[in-house]
């Protein structure tokens, strides 16, 4: 008995937060549906070294990315430390209009500084993610962060406190639902 092999061919993905459009191969919509993709938008945001996962949604027919989590990749982040200077990282939860995030801010000093002023700096970063991101909702984040708003706002609130030489929202993303999680198991 022969089985029938079914014909695969390539489905455009549109993906709301950037112009670009990402092909994935398979045999129906239907069946690419939750996958993961991952883009590099590092050519669109002239050397800014950002990835974008995003899952995939069949709206009629459309196939559609919803925005999981920014990462900047570890290298840009090798890349711009030098000799002399201190970084501060900070990892957080907090929630927007419409989903619950984790972030991870990463800040780079011009020189050495004291332990007192890292602390000021990743408190200040909290206190300002935290009431940035409580109003808006996961996709504005998401466009902010690779427009680069969010962090030259924050940037130029910790500038009082010490300058830096990088302000970067190093990973931010999307924690699944958690009330949906024990509504299941119960």
């Amino acid at each position: 008995m022969a089985t029938k092999s079914i014909k695969k061919k390539f489905f455009e993905v549109k993906i709301p937060l950037t112009a670009t459009k990402a092909h994935v191969w398979g045999a129906t919509p239907e069946e690419m549906e939750g996958n993961v993709i991952k883009l590099d938008l590092t050519r669109s945001l002239r050397g800014k070294s950002l990835e974008l996962r995003a899952r995939i949604k069949n709206n009629k027919g459309e196939l559609e990315g919803e925005p999981l989590s920014l990462e900047v990749l570890p290298y840009y982040i090798r890349r711009s430390i030098r000799k002399g200077t201190d970084y501060v990282e900070d990892s957080f939860e907090t929630e927007c209009k419409d989903a619950h995030v984790r972030i991870k801010p990463f800040m780079l000093t011009r020189k050495h500084v004291s332990r007192a002023i890292r602390r000021s700096l990743r408190e200040t970063t909290r206190k300002h993610l935290e009431a940035y991101i409580k109003v808006r909702t996961l996709e504005e984040v998401f466009s902010e962060i690779t427009t680069n708003k969010l962090q030259k706002e924050l940037s130029l609130k910790l500038k009082k406190i010490y300058p830096l030489a990088l302000c970067e929202i190093r990973i931010i993303e999307r924690i699944e639902a958690r009330a949906a999680e024990t509504a299941a198991k119960q």
